[in-house]
């Protein structure tokens, strides 16, 4: 096999900075032996990924950990808390599978997301790998009075039970309920749950200010217990003073995407949108704003469309709305949200005790596996851990058990089946049609991986609809692009170094590739192109220089969404073609 010098270089050098598990093939060895830059040079990747030269080292079976991170399309969100507030258990659990972290300000400081944001960026910038963060809104905590009995009261089946505005302390009859609103909205034969639905109310009479209720369920009710409320549309706000002062802090910070509580109807979704407007500096970047689906009000009608629309990604919060909702109804509800985001391309996350068991167990009950791993054949993008992470025992061992069922499932064959069967929308545009053509090219070549050059996401984010077979390797100029694109289904960013997709003409010999040096698009595709090698082969996809990728652009690049370009380029480069590489004189 003949290379010019130029890509065997190239080649060469990438291979030791990957530390190259999947490096070429034992040809590349005696090169890289030979090369006193690839000498030099100190992996961005991670510290534990091995770098020796021996041919026997670079073989396919000696990827090392971090590497499976690229092996798996489904997302893995963990929430951060006591149990994983260090920079230590941080790294730890990124290279346990975790690919966005969660900061839910529900609880602590804002000084302490701050400091958590921060290491999450040290260990982004040590692994060179972006890390999404998501900032969750506490959202309105609706919670009745306080009782005269420090231990609450037992409330029995039949009995009438009253809630009101009166600000005395309650007893077996009555209790005040500070939320007007509540009042407002009930109806006759409206249901209100209290503490997580352990009591269920049923109201038979109302006044101005009370409701007379009749206690079906019957059970403890004490002090500032929640009440929900699944028969009524509240007028209310979804966020409280505290959560506007939290979301103009989220965006100070620059966190990457805003989880939005107590979304009843599109309406909400516009409101944030318009806070976020006013908080935003000129030029700022904008936060993708993701829609929890708590609420039975999210289904009626056409909502559901809708706030899918207005959002950039949806979780399925499935405690509230497992109150909200008869059981048996949840999992249908699932599937509906997962087929709807599908639809309309935006990435959808399940959450809420998950491997809720793992709190206390190093291992979870098989009926949380099965769980997890419906929710991933459902055609999930992303399945969350909460107090797993937060506060259990073992959120180390939550994170690897989560991505060994991803492993697992999408390892089955029915699984691409049922990705193949999932609703999508097939589209009329020409980026549609690059994109689809893309994913049916990758799989007739076997291509090892398909390349998305995108300034704002669409183009990667319209690919990851698609479900392809291979990952998807997306390039951004923008490092904030990056860090929202790793909520989507099978996409893996590149970290960008500046503002710009391809590396300068001059920077054939990777001799700063720690930090390279990255110029403006000049016109020269083939020096993108050649980026994109680069970043295949960091990312380990690719191990063979005549290993396939399947590029997406759009000319003039900077054009949103403008995928107009299909290139099907071999690992060597632009310039190589079936072992055969032109040499430039």
């Amino acid at each position: 096999m003949k290379f010019s010098t130029t890509c065997v270089n190239v080649v060469a050098i990438l291979t030791a900075v990957a530390g190259s598990a999947s490096a070429f093939a034992p040809t590349m060895s005696a090169v890289r032996k030979s090369s006193s830059a690839s000498t030099s040079l100190k992996s961005t990747v991670a510290p534990s990924i091995p770098t020796t030269d021996t041919a026997a080292d670079t073989t396919v079976a000696s990827i090392p950990k971090f590497a499976q991170r690229w092996r798996k399309s489904t997302k893995q969100l963990a929430t951060l808390g006591p149990a994983s507030s260090t920079l230590e258990m941080i790294e730890t659990l990124f290279l346990a599978g975790a690919d966005i972290f969660r900061l839910n300000f529900s609880h602590g400081s804002q000084e302490q997301k701050q400091e958590l944001l921060t290491m999450i960026r040290e260990v982004e910038e040590k692994y060179s790998h972006p890390i999404a963060v998501l900032g969750d809104l506490q959202g309105p905590k609706l919670r009745v009075g306080e009782f005269s009995n420090p231990n609450g009261e037992v409330l029995e089946k039949g009995q009438i039970f009253r809630l009101d505005l009166d600000e005395a302390q309650g007893d077996n009859t009555r209790v005040m309920l500070p939320h007007p609103e509540i009042i407002e909205a009930s109806l006759i034969d409206h249901v209100l749950l209290v503490d997580d639905g352990k009591v269920k109310l049923t109201v038979v009479g109302k006044g101005d200010k009370y409701l007379d209720c009749r206690v079906d369920v019957p059970g403890k009710i004490s002090n500032r217990k929640g009440v929900n409320t699944p028969d009524s549309v509240l007028d209310i706000s979804p966020l409280t003073p505290k959560d506007r002062s939290d979301l103009e802090y989220m965006i100070g910070i620059g966190v990457d995407w805003i989880a939005l509580s107590f979304v009843q109807q599109p309406s909400d979704i516009e409101e944030i949108h318009e806070l976020i407007d006013g908080h935003l500096k000129e030029d700022a970047f904008r936060p993708a704003v993701m829609a929890k689906i708590e609420k039975p009000s999210c289904f009626y009608d056409d909502n559901l469309e809708k706030i899918v629309e207005l959002c950039d990604g949806i979780m399925v919060a499935r405690g509230d709305l497992g109150v909200e909702c008869a059981p048996e109804d949840v999992p249908l509800l699932q599937k509906q949200i997962i087929d709807t985001c599908r639809k309309q391309g935006k990435p959808v996350v399940v959450a809420t005790q998950m491997l809720e068991s793992m709190i206390e167990s190093p291992t979870p009950t098989r009926a949380e596996a099965s769980d997890v791993a419906t929710a991933i054949y459902d055609g999930a993008d992303a399945i969350m851990l909460s107090a797993e992470s937060a506060a259990g025992s073992f959120p180390e061992e939550s994170v690897a058990m989560q991505q060994r069922i991803i492993n697992r499932v999408e390892s089955d064959l029915h699984y691409r089946a049922y990705l193949n069967q999932l609703t999508k929308n097939d589209g009329v545009t020409p980026t549609d049609a690059v994109t689809i053509a893309a994913r049916q090219i990758a799989q007739t070549v076997n291509a090892k991986g398909i390349v998305s050059f995108t300034l704002q996401g669409s183009t990667a984010l319209r690919a990851s609809q698609e479900r392809p077979t291979v990952p998807i390797l997306a390039i951004t100029p923008f490092k904030e692009t990056a860090r929202q694109l790793a909520m989507s289904w099978g996409v893996y960013p590149e970290l960008p170094r500046s503002g710009s997709f391809g590396f300068s003409s001059d920077d054939d010999d990777l001799t700063t590739v720690d930090n390279p040096h990255v110029s403006a698009a000049d016109g020269d595709f083939d020096i993108v192109l050649k980026n994109a090698c680069r970043a295949a082969l960091r990312k380990g996809l690719v191990n063979d220089p005549n290993d396939l990728l399947v590029v997406t652009a759009g000319i003039p690049f900077g054009t949103p969404g403008a995928a107009n370009i299909i290139r099907l380029l071999p690992a060597a480069g632009p310039s190589c073609w079936d072992g055969v590489c032109r040499v430039d004189e």
